[in-house]
């Protein structure tokens, strides 16, 4: 199954050598260790609250490109694909506390997730079946100061992607459809991105689309803006009285439920956006090495790796009878 233990290949870097959080590791939330529900709540969905649509936007690049678009999926190593191979190891920067995407299984204290099982994938691809990960927890805003100083070969986690993000990082193709969603206590007055928000506390993470869409239109609906270091840092805000509601990605809306049944999605997603593997724009052969990786794990419907790794982690806290990954967009 793709939850199954890590391959022993496996190396855990910086913060994650230690299995208790580091002194830079965000709070856990109050109502139950990372990467563990309330055991109540284990398995539920969370309740999705009505509210109307407000929007329902793609982005598109002033050169008129999806910004899902990339580079057309090929097998041959170039000089990014031997450096990793040469190195014998592919660094990965991951998250440690988003729940059901990267985070400490509550009964090993190993990194298990969807970003997970598809970095192994890589890393095979990459490296054989005996491939050595090695596993940075970044936080959000250093995502891409990371892949430019090439401290991390790539990022898998969660990245949304964008037309400004292209201009500092490579992206594959997407592999997961998402988009951006209120995530408030359930006691909240506040139904979805309207007049509900007037005087509310909205927080966002550093350097994130959902800060990005607050800034151009929170502010519209009377909604106070409130910048934390990441989602996580939200969650913690609201559960301290600091902040009255969290924007950011639907799919980790749902792990923040899943784990907290005092919180609720409010509304449908405003957004519609597409996770990416982030990589060095200079990598062009990763990039298409990655996207051949992705057309594999993609494939083969509810027999497929993509399929098997959704129903280990996701299938029981999302809203999707018929969860599918997003269709491959390329450039060239």
């Amino acid at each position: 199954m793709a939850g199954a233990a890590l391959l022993a290949g496996v190396v855990v870097a910086g913060a994650l050598t230690d299995r208790s959080p580091g002194p830079d590791a965000p709070p856990v939330p109050a109502a139950g260790p990372v990467g563990e529900p309330p055991a109540a709540d284990r398995g539920a969905t969370p309740a999705q609250d009505p509210a109307p649509r407000v929007m329902a936007e793609r982005e598109t690049c002033d050169d008129g490109r999806d910004p899902a678009e990339s580079y057309r999926p090929s097998t041959a190593d170039g000089e990014a694909v031997r450096r990793i191979q040469e190195n014998g190891e592919l660094v990965v920067g991951v998250d440690q506390n988003s729940y059901l995407w990267g985070f400490r299984a509550a009964d090993t204290g190993d990194i298990v997730g969807f970003d997970i099982d598809l970095s192994r994938a890589i890393a095979e691809a990459l490296l054989g079946e005996d491939a050595r990960i090695v596993y940075k927890a970044i936080p959000t805003a250093e995502r891409e100061k990371l892949i430019a100083a090439r401290e991390v070969d790539m990022v898998v986690r969660t990245v949304s992607i964008t037309c400004a993000r292209w201009d500092s990082v490579a992206f594959s193709t997407g592999y997961f459809r998402t988009g951006q969603q209120l995530l408030a206590p359930r006691d909240s007055p506040i139904e979805g991105f309207d007049a509900s928000l007037d005087g509310a506390r909205v927080c966002g993470g550093e350097d994130t689309t959902a800060q990005a869409l607050l800034e151009r239109e929170g502010r519209g609906l009377g909604a106070e803006l409130v910048t934390a270091a990441s989602h996580l840092d939200c969650l913690v805000l609201i559960q301290l009285g600091e902040a009255d509601a969290l924007m950011t990605d639907g799919a980790l809306a749902a792990g923040h439920a899943a784990q907290d049944p005092a919180m609720r999605l409010v509304g449908e997603p405003l957004t519609e956006e597409y996770y990416g593997v982030a990589m060095h724009p200079e990598d062009v052969d990763l990039v298409r090495r990655v996207n051949a990786v992705l057309a594999g794990f993609t494939d083969g419907g509810a027999g497929g790796a993509w399929r098997q790794s959704y129903d280990e982690w996701l299938a029981e806290h999302m809203d999707e009878a018929s969860p599918e990954p997003p269709d491959a967009r390329y450039r060239d």
